[in-house]
């Protein structure tokens, strides 16, 4: 007889293991936040200061302190590495996954090892997983939260009330109020659509309060006792304002969310619509008569329903948009889906040609930029010519093949199956043929691996003209200060500056009356490495 949990247990380790862990110190952090988060929990190790985060020295107060906490713990034991950095979302990527998989197996048993691996195999959760960032973080604490919260609603236990308090003020830790007001938002949306305003009272739990408080609050009080401008800064700035405004610069058009949320929900996106909507259908038709009362099943659908929707249409009114403040609604897709292939499989119910269609070219679809990843990120295209069309063929008959299964006389039960083959051959392929190619493109890691091979002994860096990104990642990988010529800060002591190619005329103006000395050309990134003299020197 096979041992279904252990059984289970192998499956989430090793999908976990590859997905979220493997391969993640392959590429260098990219972007601007990667690195200056993973500084900044440096920085805090280094002063042994748990309370105040810092950048360059100065207090840092945009983020609260769940991820560097975890980062400084991952620094600890491995040392300051860009695997470190992102090991604490892994780590929380993966206790969503065995969260679900439990609440599965208690409360809607049959499919728990289906609704761990659906989450654990969505884009959003996958390219979260491997961020140094508070994202996942946020992602995990509160989806755990929501579904303590199901699971006190259905079996009236009030540890799960107490687990549910518990993690959203970790959720508060990992990025702030956003946390609990989109847990009371999702809560009170649920129980209006029931018919039962009560589920809000009830769920004001008083030692669940306390416990929150206890949780959430003394980090609060205490980084607001040690830098006055916490509240002002965090709160009015980072939050309100940041919402309320263009403030920094991350605009977009109402609908943003919509194909992010589908483009997140990948590669379930379109089993994942049905699954909303017939919840929903049912709802409409008997929404006079369902109340707390009605049907659990029904009920659960319309909360996870909720979750889903919730977080979407929040940060659809945001003035401030990026792709991941909406990654705590995706899990909600992944456990929609879940229920929903439950039911059909009580029933045995087939699968339409069309939906079986779509979804295997949905599945598939990734694979070709996976397997054309390298040229991908050097080109920001598709090539041409014979590998594209090799690509698409190889995805088009797999997509084939899903289709032909789906609606098959094995309908649904395969679908687990025949989705997660074509998600492991693609992450596998960005790994084996793609990280490269990320790595020297849009990591300054090779850069700084240069400037330090050519210098006898670490200089002072400035940085001219070039994005955040660099600056930021040199930074990381130097530990040091990049100072910006673009801001008036010249040193005048002999230093290391970086600038793009296209700047050598800047640099002559900007250095005029020293002497400059170029070291070499990063051509990846287009940019040129200096030795600029002391002032006073003679050229």
């Amino acid at each position: 007889m096979i041992n279904r949990p252990r059984t289970d247990a192998l499956l989430l380790a090793g999908f976990c293991a590859f997905l979220f862990f493997y391969g993640m110190g392959q590429f260098g952090l990219i972007g601007a936040d990667e690195p200056r988060y993973a500084q900044v929990a440096r920085e805090m190790l280094e002063r042994r200061d748990w309370i105040t985060p810092t950048l360059d020295g100065h207090a840092w107060l945009e983020k609260p302190p769940l991820y560097y906490w975890q980062a400084m713990l991952a620094y600890s034991v491995l040392g300051v590495t860009d695997v470190a950095a992102r090991l604490p979302a892994a780590i929380d990527a993966t206790l969503l996954v065995i969260a679900v998989y439990l609440f599965f197996r208690r409360f809607r048993r049959g499919v728990e090892i289906d609704a761990a691996l659906i989450t654990a195999s969505c884009a959003g959760v996958i390219g979260f997983a491997h961020a140094a960032s508070m994202d996942m973080a946020l992602a995990a604490t509160f989806s755990i939260g929501m579904l303590a919260w199901w699971a006190w609603h259905e079996s009236e236990t009030r540890v799960y009330l107490a687990l549910f308090y518990c993690c959203i003020a970790l959720g508060m830790l990992a990025k702030g109020p956003v946390a609990p007001f989109l847990a009371a938002a999702v809560i009170v949306v649920f129980a209006a659509m029931v018919r039962e305003l009560r589920l809000v009272v009830k769920s004001l739990w008083l030692p669940g309060i306390l416990l929150f408080c206890v949780v959430a609050l003394p980090w609060y009080i205490a980084v607001q006792m040690h830098n006055p401008q916490f509240f002002r800064e965090f709160i009015l700035q980072h939050n309100l304002a940041r919402f309320s405004s263009d403030l920094y610069h991350h605009r977009q058009p109402f609908w943003y969310y919509l194909p992010v949320t589908a483009l997140a929900l990948a590669p379930w996106t379109v089993f994942v619509l049905p699954a909303f909507i017939q919840p929903l259908r049912t709802w409409w038709k008997e929404r006079k008569s369902v109340s707390s009362h009605a049907d659990l099943n029904l009920q659960f659908g319309l909360f996870a329903c909720c979750w889903l929707v919730v977080p979407v249409a929040f940060f659809s009114i945001s003035q401030s948009k990026l792709p991941g403040y909406i990654l705590p609604a995706i899990p909600a897709g992944a456990v929609l889906l879940a229920d929903y292939l439950r039911r059909h499989l009580e029933h045995e119910q087939p699968v339409s040609k069309w939906l079986a269609a779509a979804h295997g070219l949905v599945v598939t679809a990734p694979m070709v930029p996976a397997i054309l990843s390298a040229y991908v990120v050097t080109q920001r295209r598709l090539p041409a010519g014979r590998p594209l069309i090799i690509s698409l063929a190889i995805a088009l008959a797999l997509s084939i093949a899903i289709a032909m299964t789906l609606v098959s006389r094995m309908r649904l039960r395969m679908l687990r199956f025949v989705t997660l083959i074509p998600v492991v051959l693609a992450v596998a392929a960005v790994l084996k043929l793609g990280t490269t190619a990320i790595d020297q493109t849009l990591s300054t890691r090779p850069l700084a691996a240069e400037i330090a091979a050519v210098e006898t002994h670490q200089l002072p860096l400035a940085v001219y003209g070039v994005p955040r990104e660099i600056e930021f990642g040199l930074a990381f990988y130097r530990n040091q200060t990049a100072m910006r010529y673009d801001s008036g800060v010249v040193p005048t002591s002999e230093h290391l500056l970086v600038a793009p190619s296209t700047w050598k005329v800047n640099v002559v103006a900007k250095t005029s009356g020293r002497r400059v000395l170029l070291l070499g050309t990063y051509a990846p990134q287009n940019v040129d490495y200096y030795w600029v003299a002391a002032e006073g020197t003679r050229p």
